[in-house]
């Protein structure tokens, strides 16, 4: 492109495009990365400039960009119809998608609901939970969840959040949730057991009244990446089945590969009543996601036509033909490429360099589940950087120039790289990203 068509699109973008999770005013003044296309692990902006990927475009990237199978995909559903409704109709991807996704998840998991994001799966969740009671003749308004926690954007997954600086606006539109003390921090200065004595009173009280416990799988994403201590969401799955309350695992940011399973629930050995599924579900392709459920949850919702028992949701893009044709392909690569068992070194070896961090006077700790990793900068130990310094920010605007693109979570840098990333440009994130926080952290 000639500069001056480069000079219309920046100021077209500041002018018309209100971007996501973004102060405008400051991207008015400093801009973004326009990126034009994808190879691999890589990105290009309109400048021609290469950078890694290293935050796989907000964690949802598997197989790297521009993949041949999934591009392939892709052109074969476009040549035979873009999209169909799925509301009282279906379509070949979507049905065959379903059955794959049954196949890989936990045994109990046998029905699934298609949206377009992870929010919308855990919204889906929580309907679906209230209204199966309902449809059983019990009032359950309740959800248990937990500080720290982020199930997406919607009204009711905000309800079941609590990340102060996303929630705190919206406080007088949502329903009522109990909320526990997150797991990671509470867990620093108590026993576990104290947290599970807390659930377990809290269930005492209502559990009559209580639909699900809702958590993120693993670790709580948006905060940080704080993950939980190992066996804890077992134990909470174990105590929600006793009290006969049901139990949401959000796989959202975790699913498809991002912990070392396919899913994290796979390690903790629980088959959940829902898990909902995102981001990573087309391989970083198209907007789709998943809520997946148990037989006899779905069979509630079953029933002669003027009984009106059954879900009265869905989007018009619900079960689109080219988002699950997509999805069951990149599916098959995990199995046609041993995905899972290739990256074992890859998360044995980005542990491995992780520790190098925390030789570094402003890196507080590092965090890691899987291939999946936080580095947290702060003054020293005890005190944070404040908001207004903008850490992660400068710490990712220097790597955008040595070539790695980055974004942070506050003072968080986070690793979110595609599982096919190989291990030289594994290293030249890592190098980039400890030059980035040395040089940007000790020059304040």
């Amino acid at each position: 492109m000639k500069i001056e068509s480069l000079m219309f699109l920046e100021s077209t973008d500041r002018t018309y495009f209100w971007h996501p999770f973004t102060q405008m005013k400051v991207y008015e003044e400093e801009g973004g990365i326009i990126f034009e296309r994808g190879e691999g692990v890589y990105l290009y902006d309109i400048y021609g400039n290469k950078y890694i990927d290293a935050i796989s475009s907000l964690w949802c990237n598997i197989h790297g960009h521009n993949h041949p199978k999934l591009n392939q995909a892709l052109i074969n559903q476009l040549n035979k119809v873009a999209h169909t409704t799925t509301l009282g109709n279906s379509n070949v991807p979507a049905i065959m998608l379903a059955k794959k996704l049954v196949d890989i998840t936990p045994s109990c998991l046998e029905r699934v609901f298609y949206s377009e994001d992870g929010a919308e799966a855990m919204e889906i969740a929580i309907k679906l939970s209230y209204h199966y009671f309902k449809n059983l003749g019990q009032e359950r308004p309740y959800f248990i969840s937990f500080e720290g926690a982020y199930h997406g954007d919607t009204i009711g997954s905000v309800s079941v959040g609590s990340v102060s600086l996303f929630h705190d606006t919206y406080k007088p539109l949502l329903f009522k949730t109990y909320k526990l003390p997150s797991p990671y921090y509470f867990t620093r200065t108590h026993s576990v057991q104290e947290l599970l004595d807390m659930l377990e009173k809290l269930l005492k009280d209502i559990h009559d009244k209580t639909s699900a416990i809702v958590m993120e799988s693993g670790m709580q994403a948006a905060s940080g990446f704080l993950v939980y201590p190992k066996g804890f969401m077992k134990s909470v799955y174990e105590i929600a089945k006793h009290y006969g309350v049901l139990f949401i695992a959000d796989e959202v940011a975790t699913g498809f590969g991002r912990t070392g399973s396919m899913f994290y629930v796979e390690q903790e050995g629980i088959c959940p009543d829902f898990m909902a599924l995102g981001k990573g579900i087309t391989g970083g392709y198209m907007p789709l996601a998943a809520t997946l459920t148990t037989k006899e949850i779905y069979e509630a919702f079953l029933g002669e036509y003027e009984e009106l028992k059954h879900f009265f949701h869905g989007h018009t893009y619900t079960g689109n033909n080219l988002a699950c044709a997509v999805a069951l392909k990149n599916i098959e690569i995990f199995e046609e490429e041993n995905v899972l068992e290739l990256l074992k070194e890859k998360i044995d070896y980005l542990e491995k360099r992780l520790k190098e961090f925390e030789s570094l006077k402003h890196v507080k700790e590092t965090r890691q589940l899987g291939f999946m990793a936080a580095i947290e900068l702060a003054k020293d130990k005890k005190e944070p950087y404040e908001i207004k310094e903008r850490i992660g920010f400068k710490v990712a605007n220097y790597a955008k120039k040595k070539g790695v693109f980055l974004r942070p979570l506050g003072n968080n840098m986070i690793l979110v790289m595609p599982l096919s990333i190989g291990f030289e440009e594994m290293d030249k994130v890592l190098d980039v990203l400890y030059e980035s926080i040395k040089a940007i952290t000790e020059s304040l």
